[in-house]
């Protein structure tokens, strides 16, 4: 039998005008959602709203100040109010040395835009959710906070949490019908690389060479789809990977 796809009416997307942000929010402009756009940068909000077919509500702020995270949810005009869908979107990962040999300031930034940013929204947005007895929460994980790699260290923890968070707000939102999802994508080509090694693009680029990574569109499209499920219909975690990223073998130091 065939069912009819569910339409969030209000989406609000966090670090929107990064890469993912971007694809995540043509994809819902296009099937007639209200938009709350977010970045740090009035030009990019600006420039991002300017291209999308759809009406525009816009945040611009640090995710990481917590007054002004308070301070713009609670402004969010009165035909805004009622988002139905986050997407908690805004985090990235800082370097990719070894633990002994990174920066505390990189770690405590990750933890900040990874998780501290992101229980701020959830905990702004969520109240008026299961008021309503509706709405649905898409957190952006990663296969980091599954698998850990050398360098990933803090970032590999972020995701963990983020990933632990999420089901747990499941099992507190049973009866509200608040949906959690996780998404997990593995290797995507953006500028995720970019940032993660301060710019240095050659390191960037040695990330995705030779390969086919995954694309801000395929984890759109995996957004979108978990997003437009009918709301009794929950996907809990979705894990993503390109055909040529796979698992490796534990680690063993050898001696002799």
């Amino acid at each position: 039998m065939k069912y009819a796809r569910y339409t969030p009416e209000i989406v609000l997307i966090t670090g929107a005008t990064g890469d993912f942000g971007k694809s995540f929010a043509h994809r819902f402009a296009q099937n007639g959602s209200k938009l709350i756009i977010h970045g740090r940068n009035q030009d990019k909000v600006d420039a991002l709203c300017a291209e999308l077919d759809a009406p525009c509500h816009k945040l611009v702020f640090d995710i990481t100040d917590k007054q002004a995270t308070i301070d713009s949810i609670k402004a969010i005009p009165a035909e805004f109010q009622a988002v139905d869908l986050l997407i908690n979107n805004a985090g990235g990962a800082l370097g990719q040395d070894k633990a002994q040999d990174s920066e505390l300031d990189d770690w405590e930034t990750m933890i900040e835009i990874n998780d501290k940013a992101l229980v701020r929204i959830t905990s702004l947005i969520l109240p008026g959710m299961t008021k309503r007895k509706k709405g649905h929460i898409i957190n952006i994980g990663s296969t980091a906070g599954n698998y850990p790699y050398p360098g990933g260290h803090v970032y590999c923890a972020a995701k963990a949490f983020t990933k632990q968070f999420s089901l747990s707000l499941r099992a507190d939102l049973a009866g509200t019908n608040v949906r959690v999802t996780n998404i997990e994508p593995g290797m995507v080509e953006t500028q995720f690389s970019t940032v993660r090694f301060k710019g240095d693009q050659a390191k960037a680029d040695a990330v995705y060479a030779n390969t086919t990574p995954l694309t801000a569109e395929d984890v759109a499209e995996s957004v979108f789809w978990a997003a437009t499920l009918p709301p009794h219909f929950n996907i809990n975690r979705l894990e993503l990977m390109p055909t040529t990223q796979s698992f490796g073998p534990f680690a063993v130091e050898r001696h002799g």
